[in-house]
């Protein structure tokens, strides 16, 4: 059973195997054709020595490729597999030799030599010369399937650290992601408790509009990526929710274009960027302002903008110091996750807004189905 299973694995590539590792035979023989041609000073005999190499050095490779493959195909042998494989080549070498030269003979009419009459120093000289030949083509052809070997030991290595890597950034974009949900909870169930006393309508309204917008949440907040629909739908729950707890002193207004509704993001991108411009620009503001939530595509990539007529960057505890509030979410998470992802293809600007406020726009690469 073990013996089917690696004639099974050997076979399917081993013409593939074969015929390239002819090619470089074939090469050497014409070779040695020419160095032969020289040394003997019979230029005018070149055609026929070409023939007649090529008729051993392809033969005989043949033989001891195929042999190879077949007995001998790891990269690793031990001493008595390669003294075998030694005596191998020295014999191809010599009947290879024989019958190339009385093949060589019957194509151009010369006479051949019998078995009796074959062993003379110059032939024996040439045997030699052909197993030399041969070991110089087993050496070159075994070279290139250790650097392959190498090369693809080298690429799986390298995919496997890729993998390594991508689990390592997902694990991370899961760590920065998870801060977001529970931050921006606490603060929405506190402000519940606290209208419950005061307000029980008021805080039954807040009740729904956190329904609502944990139902366009919570089905994208595990996921990979989203839509820009989903997360501006997701936004416009968030603002509402925001809405009751601000009642007029917050206006808001979202601007998506239709062709960008299927455009892919990290899920949740902009909730840190919004709650920011609400908790640090629009709230300490006594009479409130608006947000613009918009988008745009252009060269390839994709621009989202988060405007709000707040406190600005300038003012204490304005948009200009998320980073260091609430437990860590804000610009910096969002710059973060992004660097992840995509590194120098996105970025986080943050600008003042005339004639009040602060603008946040993130450029990512744009992505679409």
């Amino acid at each position: 059973m073990p013996i089917h299973s690696h004639s099974d694995t050997v076979e399917p590539g081993l013409l593939s195997r074969l015929l390239p590792d002819l090619g470089i035979a074939l090469a050497i023989s014409v070779a040695a054709a020419v160095c032969i041609t020289l040394v003997v000073g019979r230029p005018e005999t070149l055609a026929e020595q070409l023939v007649y190499s090529s008729f051993i050095g392809v033969g005989a490779f043949f033989v001891v490729d195929l042999a190879r493959l077949r007995l001998w195909p790891g990269p690793l042998r031990r001493p008595g597999q390669w003294g075998a494989f030694l005596l191998l080549m020295l014999v191809t070498a010599a009947v290879t030799h024989f019958a190339g030269t009385r093949m060589g003979g019957m194509l151009f009419g010369h006479p051949a030599p019998t078995l009796a009459e074959y062993p003379t120093t110059g032939r024996l000289s040439l045997v030699i010369l052909t197993f030399f030949c041969l070991c110089a083509m087993v050496l070159l052809i075994e070279h290139r399937e250790r650097l392959g070997r190498i090369k693809r030991e080298h690429q799986e290595a390298r995919l496997r650290a890729e993998v390594v890597e991508r689990q390592a950034l997902q694990a991370q974009l899961r760590l920065l992601q998870a801060q977001i949900e529970p931050h921006m909870l606490f603060n929405t169930l506190a402000n519940l408790q606290g209208l419950i006393a005061i307000d029980p309508d008021r805080a039954s309204l807040m009740l729904d509009q956190l329904i609502q917008y944990l139902r366009a949440t919570l089905g994208v907040s595990r996921s990979e990526s989203t839509t820009l629909e989903q997360e501006f739908s997701a936004m416009d729950a968030y603002l509402g929710l925001m809405g009751v707890r601000m009642g007029e002193r917050l206006v808001y207004r979202l601007e998506l274009p239709p062709q960008l509704r299927s455009a892919r993001l990290p899920p949740l991108l902009l909730q840190p960027l919004v709650e920011n411009a609400i908790v640090h620009g629009l709230e300490p503001k006594i009479e409130g302002g608006d947000v613009l939530i918009s988008a745009d595509a252009r060269d390839g990539l994709l621009e989202i903008t988060v405007r709000d007529s707040g406190l600005g960057l300038a003012a204490p505890g304005g948009s200009g110091k998320p980073a260091h509030r609430g437990g860590g979410v804000g610009v910096a998470t969002t710059r973060e996750r992004l660097h992840v992802l995509y590194g120098e293809r996105a970025s986080v600007l943050l600008v003042p807004a005339q004639p009040e406020g602060t603008i946040v726009r993130l450029t990512l690469p744009l992505e679409t189905p």
